[in-house]
């Protein structure tokens, strides 16, 4: 198994980075017709980070030399096989987690269908002998995504069109998850789990009834934690400074919501382009830290680091009890900017964070370190490291969780494929997954409805060393945000953040956890 670009690249990220997202249907004639929603006008910023014409010849020069269908469109396996396509992330700001991505996805087969690595080193040789309800799978290809729409648009079309791809799970980042619910409308005969992105519109708004998504969008994600700066860390006032791309505006809007909701105000917010080197004009215009109670950071990938340290240069010293950050911050910041970073608190990620210990989480990460000996993950830059340092964070996490449920889904209705895949989707729809870090279960738009966490970076006194604690967990947070939005509300965009004082579900209610136990 190779992966559609011949070059694997790992970015050295250093940081729990995350999601992304492009803009939607990008002009493309297989997005045609798909616009219920507005595709995000601001593909632009897209533009501005890898465009896909700076990546040599697409996916299509480069197809998998295993997929025996591409010649016919995949019509020679007919109903009886399963022709998986996983959507990657080779390239572009979180380039360096294509390993995880594949790994996550990878893991579920092993696990649940049977299915032997091809190599004990590298997850992207990718595996053999899985089966589902006496029905083979066959990996087709893996795309290679660079974080824009248009890129991963190229990508999918090769595994479906050229592939055969009857099944693709992916895309990691955001606005690619809205392109390819778009192009899944024009292609029923197709099942699309997505991988990790956390763009609300991809399913809130496009509403594709083959696309389905098990994990939260990066509004989900931030429940909780605008009340407990508000309240625990008494901020009033607050700047946000985030990635200007469907997923940044997504996370931005969850903290905005939750933070005005429990009395807040943003002040401020600045929306620099995903793919930036130099933040040090963007940091300019946020307020002085003697002028707002906190910052909150949407910067994700490469831009993590780079944007702190320009808020560095730029207004003095950083301290942990003035900034708080999306999934994108970690312990590793400590690496790069010191320990003065504790004190920081952090929104949920897909999944529970690693001072949370139970048996399926364990068996989990175990199974992880007996599938493979090494894994060269993004959190380690690309490092040899136990594969379970890359499966327990959220990107390999969401895949496998997608994968899972497919997986699930597919065993229950016995491996029925017929009628453009009636039976799965229903199946898919209505099915509570079983998952390491809890149940997931599905709304009516298809969309995951999940358990969140709040976190704060600490200072370990024995190591002197920055760890990541889990403080509360919010529990079953749906995706119209205890009534936020709606599929008749506009999406999140950078001038669509509305600030305002209500009553959501969780507030006060979150489950204090101590010593990595849940106080339920």
């Amino acid at each position: 198994m190779r992966t559609t670009r011949k070059s694997r690249v790992r970015a050295v990220i250093g940081l729990t980075a995350a999601f992304a997202l492009v803009a939607a249907a990008c002009g493309d004639d297989d997005d045609e017709g798909s616009g219920d929603t507005e595709a995000p006008a601001e593909t632009d910023a897209a533009a501005e980070t890898d465009a896909p014409a700076e990546t040599d010849a697409p996916a299509e020069t480069d197809a998998p030399a295993e997929t025996d269908a591409a010649d016919d469109g995949g019509e020679a396996a007919g109903d009886d096989t399963i022709r998986l396509g996983i959507m990657g992330e080779c390239e572009g700001a979180f380039g360096g987690f294509h390993e995880d991505v594949v790994a996550g996805t990878s893991l579920a087969f092993i696990n649940e269908a049977g299915a032997t690595p091809n190599s004990t080193t590298t997850a992207l040789d990718g595996f053999s002998g899985a089966e589902i309800a006496g029905v083979p799978v066959e990996v087709v290809g893996i795309g290679c995504g660079d974080d824009t729409a248009d890129r991963a648009i190229q990508e999918v079309r090769t595994l479906v069109e050229q592939n055969g791809a009857n099944v693709v799970i992916g895309p990691l980042s955001g606005d690619e998850g809205i392109a390819i619910a778009n192009y899944a409308l024009d292609h029923p005969e197709v099942t699309f789990i997505n991988g990790i992105a956390g763009a609300q519109d991809a399913t809130l708004h496009v509403q594709a009834p083959n696309f389905f998504r098990f994990n939260g969008d990066g509004a989900q994600w931030n429940a909780g934690i605008g009340d407990i700066l508000k309240n625990d860390a008494g901020w009033e006032t607050a700047a946000v400074i985030a990635d200007d791309y469907g997923f940044g505006w997504t996370s931005a809007a969850g903290f905005v919501a939750d933070f005005c909701a429990a009395g807040g105000d943003v002040v401020s917010q600045v929306f620099p382009p995903l793919g930036t080197t130099d933040y040090s004009s963007f940091v300019q215009q946020l307020p002085d830290p003697d002028e707002v109670d906190g910052y909150f950071w949407v910067v994700g990938g490469t831009g993590t680091n780079a944007s702190l340290e320009a808020f560095l240069n730029a207004k003095g010293d950083l301290t942990g009890d003035q900034h708080a950050g999306n999934l994108f911050f970690s312990p590793s910041l400590a690496e790069a900017l010191g320990t003065d970073i504790a004190g920081a608190y952090v929104g949920g990620f897909a999944s529970l964070p690693g001072d949370i210990s139970t048996p399926e989480i364990d068996e989990y990460l175990a199974s992880a370190d007996a599938a493979w000996e090494s894994l060269a993950g993004g959190l380690t830059g690309g490092e040899a490291a136990p594969p379970s340092t890359a499966l327990g964070f959220g990107f390999a996490y969401g895949y496998y969780s997608g994968a899972l449920a497919f997986i699930q889904a597919f065993d229950s209705v016995g491996g029925d494929l017929s009628d453009d895949h009636a039976a799965l989707r229903e199946a898919l729809a209505g099915i509570t997954v079983d998952a390491p870090y809890g149940p997931i279960s599905l709304d009516e738009n298809r969309q995951a409805i999940v358990d969140t966490f709040v976190a704060q970076l600490v200072l370990d006194e024995e190591s002197g060393e920055v760890v990541q604690t889990t403080r509360y967990i919010v529990p079953e947070v749906d995706q119209t945000f205890g009534g936020t939005y709606s599929a008749e509300t506009d999406p999140p965009e950078r001038d669509n953040t509305p600030c305002e004082a209500k009553d959501l579900p969780w507030q006060g209610n979150e489950i204090p956890v101590e010593d990595g136990v849940p106080q339920r």
